[in-house]
């Protein structure tokens, strides 16, 4: 490193953003690096193995690598408690004050190259993607946030409840969540497995690398594995459903993704039988994680979680219920 000309002082260093601090991990930027300490609970065994993947040749232009540390296995280091630490090139995410600089269209194609690489060649083994357990995670979460702050959940109430009413919101969106079929519920296996899934998708993950003008890529590969693809598309689906999201940037989404060969909704007609259950769990999961975060801050729901419970508690009044395979039965 070369001094500075002497009498003119040092460029000050770019001091450290953290970027999310969640109980699942915590992400900080220092200058053109990012670096993420992941839940205590990580597989460390599966983390290393999807670090590998995010690595290897066939994900280039999908995800963003990570960067090589010095380490045992060359791509995670530790925290003196043993918490697994990761490292990545920056990248600039989507710009959350403007809807219509949403990379819709980029995020539906990746995904469809994502789904498109084949498990076989790359370092294994692969572990399932983790959506459906993620989102029991959720549910998990709300359940021990209701029971700190108000006691045990109610009976789900007719018509759906309130805003100010927290303890009969997270009833309607168990209930919900008990229409769903095992699988979707992360106790049982998925009826698709084939494809290698992101698990997470929403627009928080993607990046532009090189920062500013570079191409988009997806992040976060913690819940990356096998499954079903549909999971991946279930949570754009599960907004136009709800009505979050415009019918006419779904239909834009849905007809990139099958352009660029998308495998998992059939190539043409009606998506819905291929997203419905994954749709319907990731609005529950969406339900309580938003419940679990009121009840956390004493607050009441806002418009967009009204919306979201809503949706749950329309699941709760249908006539039908889901068979075990994810079909609905009369």
């Amino acid at each position: 490193m070369t001094a500075p000309p002497p009498g003119r002082p040092a460029a000050p260093a770019t001091a450290p953003e953290v970027l999310a601090d969640r109980p699942d991990g915590t992400v900080v930027r220092s200058g053109r690096t990012v670096t993420k300490t992941h839940a205590p609970d990580a597989d460390l065994r599966d983390l290393a193995t999807r670090l590998r993947i995010a690595a290897h040749p066939l994900l280039y232009g999908i995800l963003l690598p990570p960067l090589p540390v010095t380490a045992p296995d060359g791509l995670l280091t530790r925290t003196g408690d043993g918490r697994a630490i990761t490292h990545w090139p920056y990248g600039s995410p989507v710009p959350p004050d403007d809807p219509d600089a949403a990379p819709w269209e980029d995020a539906a194609r990746l995904l469809a190259r994502l789904h498109g690489v084949d498990p076989r060649q790359l370092p294994g083994p692969v572990p399932p993607m983790r959506g459906p357990a993620k989102a029991a995670r959720a549910l998990a979460r709300m359940r021990s946030a209701l029971t700190c702050a108000a006691g045990p959940l109610p009976a789900p109430r007719t018509p759906p409840p309130g805003p100010g009413n927290l303890p009969a919101a997270a009833a309607v969106t168990a209930r919900a969540w008990s229409l769903l079929p095992p699988w979707a519920r992360g106790a049982a296996p998925p009826p698709q497995t084939g494809l290698l899934c992101h698990g997470d998708l929403h627009l928080g993950q993607l990046v532009r690398h090189p920062a500013a003008d570079g191409p988009w890529l997806l992040i976060d590969i913690d819940d990356l594995g096998l499954g079903d693809g549909a999971w991946d598309l279930a949570r754009p689906a599960a907004w136009f459903a709800t009505g979050l999201l415009a019918p006419d940037v779904w239909a834009r989404f849905l007809a990139a993704y099958r352009a660029a060969g998308g495998r998992a909704v059939r190539p043409d007609g009606d998506p819905w039988p291929d997203l419905e259950i994954p749709a319907r769990a990731l609005t529950v999961q969406t339900a309580a994680l938003a419940v679990a975060k009121a009840a956390a801050a004493a607050r009441p729901l806002d418009e967009i979680e009204c919306a979201v419970v809503d949706a749950c508690a329309r699941m709760t009044s249908l006539p039908r219920q889901l068979g075990p395979a994810g079909r609905v039965v009369g």
